[in-house]
């Protein structure tokens, strides 16, 4: 049984695809980031940068159980485990871990912050805005040209789609058309109507609030980030 820490954000919603995907039996804990649970000690024992998602096997590689932070670590894990979503051959598993890390280390965070500076930033900051929509545009372009080369990603369905896709989503807020990036447009309905994908959305669906109080920024943005513990 696989215990998965987690919140219905797109970092979130990457392992729950997974899971899904992979048909693997899990309980889920909610950590209601808003409210401040990620700074919980019995939290940050299994994910010491207090963020979700994160995991508890409890048959891992070893039969002992096992905690797994980081969701692109999780994904390459649960791949590891199942033996699914992440292509067997070498030339194939390495284009799909280039465009995992691609959304790790700048479509996830870049996105992050285009939609910050546009909808939660308390002062609408003309550069910032201009700076990571830009960025986000730039970014969309690359999956797009990608996409005109195959259906997915890395070819066939894996990990990387499960990363990447999440994060599109949120599109508009970020100030992306995705009529402007018609690859994208037919890959993202493609995955979105997989009925593992529609399950994996609405986990804890019920429990992400329509909007952020000023708790909330406080919480996800203020000083409680910077606290030591």
């Amino acid at each position: 049984m696989i215990d998965l820490y987690s919140w219905p954000t797109p970092n979130g919603h990457k392992i729950h695809i997974m899971l899904e995907e992979c048909a693997l039996p899990y309980a889920v804990h909610a950590v209601d980031i808003g409210a401040g649970d990620q700074f919980k000690p019995e939290f940050l024992k299994i994910s010491p940068n207090n963020k979700i998602p994160a995991i508890v096997d409890s048959e891992g590689p070893d039969g002992k159980p096992i905690s797994v932070f980081e969701s692109g670590a999780i994904l390459l894990y649960l791949a590891g485990k199942t033996g699914k979503f992440l292509p067997k051959d070498v030339r194939g598993k390495y284009l799909a871990l280039q465009w995992l890390m691609f959304q790790m280390g700048g479509f996830g965070p870049m996105l992050g912050q285009a939609h910050h500076f546009r909808i939660y930033a308390p002062e609408k900051l003309p550069y910032a805005i201009d700076r990571y929509t830009n960025e986000a545009k730039r970014l969309y372009g690359v999956i797009d040209k990608r996409l005109a080369q195959a259906e997915y990603m890395a070819g066939e369905y894996s990990v990387a789609d499960m990363a990447i896709f999440p994060w599109t989503r949120s599109h508009a807020n970020q100030g992306i058309n995705l009529a402007d990036y018609p690859n994208v447009k037919r890959w993202y309905d493609a995955i979105d109507a997989r009925p593992a994908v529609q399950k994996a959305l609405r986990v804890l669906a019920d429990r992400r609030k329509p909007q952020m109080n000023d708790k909330d920024k406080e919480t996800l943005f203020g000083k409680g980030q910077y606290e030591k513990r």
